[in-house]
């Protein structure tokens, strides 16, 4: 099988399973809503520590804004909190994928309650994330244009180094150095090609959005307001189902690869194309 046809399959699986399960919709939903509201509450905490001039020199304008100590305080908490919940909602939804391909029946409760056995490595896990993430905007922000290009493949690369650390945590209960380490070792030699078999899930994205870009493209005619609202939603709606699509599809990866049972409709074959090195077809589950 070619790996874009492979790709296919995978993305052909994944749908199958969030068929069965919608509630592995309704996680990434719930994730969306509850950042939303502690982007809102930290934001609002930190424009109200913002100093202004009050004593204006050189034609400074006296209703400048000035950020406080405690307004960056306040930033870097909540970027830790909002970057704690959305990957602990990751964890969430990958506990739901992981007890569907064990053959369960998962809710929301469960998924929950398995995810909550993890908040520890989990919260180990945002910190790292977040703190990459920092020094990432910290060079972009203060090295121009070659710190942009930096930032961009720092980012890039560790997106690839990384994909698996989740699944490590909630299946193997790992730590978050060590899930960490898992995810590198299994994808090391074999992340060209898993960057290949991750092209069916994101042509199919760009087929999803397509439809709403038109439709809410062709109202801007009529109402730019209604156009404009109706494209964020759109968008909002493909980005819930492709998360909850990508967290079934690398859940399935990372079960085949620590040598599970794979389940849900996925196969051996189609999950080893997916894994297979370079140079050569996979002879063994990575260990």
């Amino acid at each position: 099988m070619g790996k874009f046809s492979n790709s296919v399959e995978l993305a052909k699986t994944s749908v199958g399973v969030l068929n069965k399960d919608k509630v592995l919709a309704v996680i990434p939903l719930v994730s969306v809503v509850v950042c939303a509201l502690l982007v809102l509450a930290f934001g609002a905490g930190a424009y109200a520590t913002i100093d202004t001039v009050s004593d204006p020199a050189g034609g400074t304008n006296a209703t400048d804004p000035t950020a406080t100590p405690a307004t960056f305080a306040i930033g870097i908490v909540g970027l830790l909190v909002v970057g704690f919940v959305a990957q602990f909602f990751t964890g969430v939804l990958v506990a739901g994928a992981n007890e569907r391909l064990e053959g369960g029946d998962p809710t929301f409760g469960s998924a929950f309650a398995k995810a909550s056995t993890r908040v520890g490595s989990l919260t180990g896990w945002a910190v790292i994330n977040a703190t990459v993430g920092m020094v990432l905007q910290a060079i972009r922000e203060r090295a121009g244009l070659l710190g942009g290009v930096v930032a961009f493949l720092g980012g890039a690369a560790w997106t690839v180094i990384t994909w698996l650390t989740v699944p490590a945590i909630i299946i193997e209960g790992l730590g978050p150095i060590a899930a960490i380490k898992r995810s590198i070792h299994l994808l090391k030699t074999t992340w060209g090609e898993n960057l290949i078999a991750q092209v069916g899930l994101g042509a199919l994205g760009f087929l999803l959005t397509l439809p709403g870009l038109v439709l809410f493209g062709l109202l801007w005619l009529v109402s730019p307001v209604v156009s404009i609202i109706g494209i964020f939603l759109w968008a909002v709606l493909v980005g819930i189902v492709m998360t909850a699509l990508g967290a079934i599809y690398r859940t399935a990866l990372y079960r085949y690869a620590a040598g599970l049972p794979a389940g849900g409709g996925f196969t051996d074959e189609m999950l080893a194309n997916a894994f297979a090195p370079k140079g050569g077809g996979l002879t063994g589950r990575f260990r």
